[in-house]
């Protein structure tokens, strides 16, 4: 099956994509490549529909056995990276990239940092090497550019009050609202991948669409990529459930002249102008404390770490009971003030 990776031109060795760059760089001798000189392979000639599991290293010959979904990888005698083309062809071609722009031994010392600055994790979460593994993977996702069709019916009151003589009135007008908008948005990111934990990619965001590129596959030298296992259609309901709650707050927005708002009717169609399939960058980290594993994911772009550190007990403990003790001090001196006793 097709395998392709990226020989130094001047010493042979294996040429990466560099993160500090944006360059193809050879780890031997330094050479660095620009991207944009390099036609891309001719992913659309090949079978996308293929499912075979084993390739042969251009470098070592040896047999490198993947799992279906893997598009780019190393090889596990020689380390060379290699990306499978056949199975980035077709409908599985990525249209856009957006490049690692941190790398390995950046991440993890972003990651220790932030992991120190956990208030609550245990005082020994960081101190020893606990983590088992960095990979960096292009996780593929689709961009949705969604347009919505929103119409409202609602019962909306205003409330006034004022006194006439020796009267306090109340006055409720009532109104029957109506609303017909249009909104639009722009680049819904949802991820494609049924290994990645939904909850961790959505927290990842934002990405930094300004930095996608045309999809070249030397991007994907010297990390891990994997095509998608959910189209565009299928993952149509997930954009859709991530707009919503940007609709109600658009729509509520239009009705702050009223005192009390109840819906009658409100009519939702959203719809895909464009779906695009892209590959973010993602560091995935695999941290071992206490013998329990735990999984964090940090923006390759941008640093943002996401994930949930064990707890201290003793530091929870510790925590609310100073907030205890703060406000019970706030509440004797306020009440010493006033001239009386707390207690």
């Amino acid at each position: 099956m097709a395998v392709l990776d990226y020989k130094c031109p001047n010493c042979g060795g294996e040429m990466t994509f560099d993160s500090a760059s944006g360059m193809l760089a050879c780890g031997s001798c330094g050479r660095k490549d620009n991207i944009e000189q390099y036609a891309d392979a001719p992913r659309s000639s090949v079978s996308a529909q293929s499912q075979m599991k084993e390739y042969q290293c251009n470098s070592c010959g040896a047999v490198i056995v993947t799992e279906p979904e893997t598009t780019a990888t190393t090889c596990s005698f020689c380390n060379s990276s290699v990306v499978l083309i056949d199975r980035i062809a077709g409908q599985f071609a990525p249209s856009k990239v957006i490049p690692f722009a941190i790398s390995k031994d950046q991440a993890q010392k972003a990651f220790q940092k932030w992991c120190k600055n956990g208030r609550l994790t245990p005082g020994g979460f960081m101190q020893a090497n606990r983590i088992k593994g960095i990979t960096g993977l292009y996780v593929p996702f689709w961009l949705y550019d969604l347009h919505s069709d929103v119409e409202v019916r609602a019962h909306g009151t205003r409330v006034r009050s004022y006194t006439s003589g020796d009267y306090f009135y109340t006055e409720t007008q009532h109104f029957d609202v109506y609303r017909d908008i249009t909104l639009d948005y722009v680049k819904v990111p949802v991820d494609a991948s049924e290994k990645m934990n939904d909850e961790l990619m959505d927290k990842l965001e934002p990405f930094p669409y300004d930095q996608l590129k045309d999809f070249k596959t030397p991007y994907l030298a010297g990390y891990i990529a994997e095509k998608y296992n959910y189209d565009n259609n299928q993952l149509m309901p997930r954009a859709q459930h991530k707009v919503d709650g940007f609709i109600e707050s658009y729509v509520r927005s239009t009705m702050s002249g009223y005192h009390t708002v109840t819906y009658k009717s409100k009519d939702v169609d959203t719809t895909a102008r464009k779906a695009e399939h892209v590959l973010l960058p993602v560091w995935v980290f695999h941290y071992d404390y206490n013998r329990k594993k735990y999984t964090f994911a940090m923006n390759g772009q941008t640093g943002k770490v996401v994930g949930h550190p064990p707890i201290s007990k003793g530091k929870m403990f510790m925590w609310f009971s100073g907030i205890f003790l703060a406000s019970l001090i706030a509440m004797k001196g306020i009440s010493l003030a006033m001239g009386g006793g707390f207690w």
